[in-house]
């Protein structure tokens, strides 16, 4: 079976991105294997419905490629498990990357004191504005952010050598700007290509020259910035309104990119929508390569979290990390805060990482928590409010009763999850999305002319809602 399992995993690397073969793919264990069918296990519910949604054809195919034939897939969920068996890495893993799984128990107990952090470069004395924790190595790549890392690299590598001069990255707050620029300044460092390289806020810019005004020394200001080899400057957005800063920056840029020298800026807005700032500045700032990092997605979130919470030598169950990856949508700063917010609450109150520990903490940061229900638990709802077998939902039956509340179970699992109509129909016996749209448009002609099965509706959801309430 390990041969078999390489084979797979192989076929999956070349058919995914890094990030996503890791976050999904990883973590699954295969656990039993006969000639017709092989079982698989995963972490929760909630990733075997993320694989269903947006895997399904592949690894199907994937085992279909491997076996010349077809094969039924069980999937057995880790965290449903009654025996106590702990899983401390995935052996089949074909690097040393490990994926933290949950204790049976759903609790892990942390020690009481954090974790300090740690520290990934050294640099000179006149280097000292760059924070050397942000490297590239630590930066989580993934869809939202990919096409700005790889241009931030590229300019590391061959500063003021490629045509993105300047390299302007922007975005919201929180979503790994910062973090980019200094990982650019630390690599120049690393590699040697560089010791001259200096970052720098907006604000420290205004003010070093406000100063050198009062001073009267601006020339020394505009040897020191010129002299530069590599010039990183944060936020530039708050250049905004200050003209006469504005207009040394201007000479600043010219002077430096005629020279050759690289300059990487960073803002919260593409650099034509920057208000306040003069045309022939913005001008400037479009010569070279304008790269945006959007909120990260589902997958990237859940690496964030399994990367920080696993420097900080702590190991979350799963079902605790996919719950704020779900909840803490906007950025990182926010996800980042989170995690620190539940091991500081885990450890100054004595408690186990649960759960609903995590929904406390999140509830306190979001303000509002997402309340998850799953398919299975609307069917099973459905059958017993209905009086009928929970299976019958999921068989070919076309039995009047039996299509009546399968259709009903179809249409609150829209209503009440995110789950795709392939995710829908596939927890009802493998049915396709069209039979899932078809069931929905049924029960909601029938609510709005039948005030019986309206009814029946509104109680099945009304026990639903209490479900979901816990």
């Amino acid at each position: 079976m390990i041969e078999f399992w390489k084979d797979f995993q192989e076929i999956i690397k070349k058919r995914t991105n890094l990030q996503s073969y890791k976050t999904w793919f990883e973590p699954i264990q295969p656990v039993e294997y006969t000639d017709s069918a092989i079982k698989l296990q995963v972490p929760s519910r909630f990733f075997l419905e993320w694989l269903e949604e947006h895997y399904y054809s592949l690894i199907n195919e994937a085992i279909t490629k491997i076996f010349g034939r077809e094969i039924t897939i069980h999937y057995l969920i880790k965290e449903e498990e009654r025996d106590e068996i702990q899983i401390e890495e995935n052996k089949l893993s074909m690097d040393e990357t490990k994926t933290y799984l949950p204790q049976p128990s759903g609790s892990i107990s942390i020690p009481r004191e954090l974790p300090r952090p740690s520290t990934a470069v050294t640099v000179t004395a006149h280097n000292q504005m760059l924070i050397p924790r942000y490297t590239f190595e630590n930066f989580i790549k993934g869809e939202s952010n990919q096409f700005a890392r790889a241009a931030a690299l590229a300019v590391a590598n061959n500063p003021g050598g490629t045509s993105f001069n300047p390299l302007v990255i922007y975005g919201g707050a929180g979503l790994g700007k910062t973090h980019l620029v200094h990982s650019i300044g630390n690599r120049v460092l690393q590699s040697g290509k560089s010791n001259n390289v200096l970052y720098v806020s907006s604000e420290k810019f205004t003010v070093d020259f406000v100063e050198s005004i009062q001073r009267d020394s601006v020339s020394e200001f505009l040897n020191f910035y010129r002299g530069v080899d590599l010039l990183l400057v944060d936020d530039i957005q708050f250049f905004s309104g200050k003209e006469k800063t504005q207009d040394i920056f201007f000479h600043t840029f010219n002077a430096l990119y005629q020279s050759g020298k690289q300059i990487v800026l960073s803002c919260d807005r593409p650099p034509k929508d920057l208000k306040g700032l003069n045309e022939r500045l913005i001008s400037r700032f479009q010569w070279g390569l304008t790269a945006d990092i959007q909120p990260p997605d589902l997958e990237t979130r859940i690496a964030i979290l399994l990367k920080k919470s696993s420097d900080d030598g702590i190991e979350l169950p799963r079902n605790v990390i996919e719950f704020i990856a779900a909840n803490v949508t906007s950025n990182i700063r926010e996800l980042e805060g989170c995690l620190i917010s539940l091991l500081a609450r885990s450890s100054l109150e004595n408690r186990d990482i649960t759960l609903e520990l995590a929904r406390d903490v999140v509830q306190s940061i979001v303000g509002e928590v997402k309340t998850h229900i799953t398919i299975e638990e609307i069917q099973k709802t459905v059958a017993e409010h209905l009086n009928i077998p929970e299976d019958l939902l999921r068989a070919k039956t076309r039995k009047q009763e039996i299509a009546n509340a399968r259709q009903i179970a179809m249409y609150l699992s829209k209503e009440l999850t995110n789950s795709s109509l392939k995710t829908i129909g596939l927890h009802f016996g493998g049915r396709d999305h069209s039979t899932v749209i078809h069931a929905c448009q049924t029960i909601e002609d029938l609510i709005s002319t039948d005030s019986t099965q309206k009814n029946m509706v509104l109680q099945i959801r009304k026990k639903l809602e209490g479900v979901m309430r816990g």
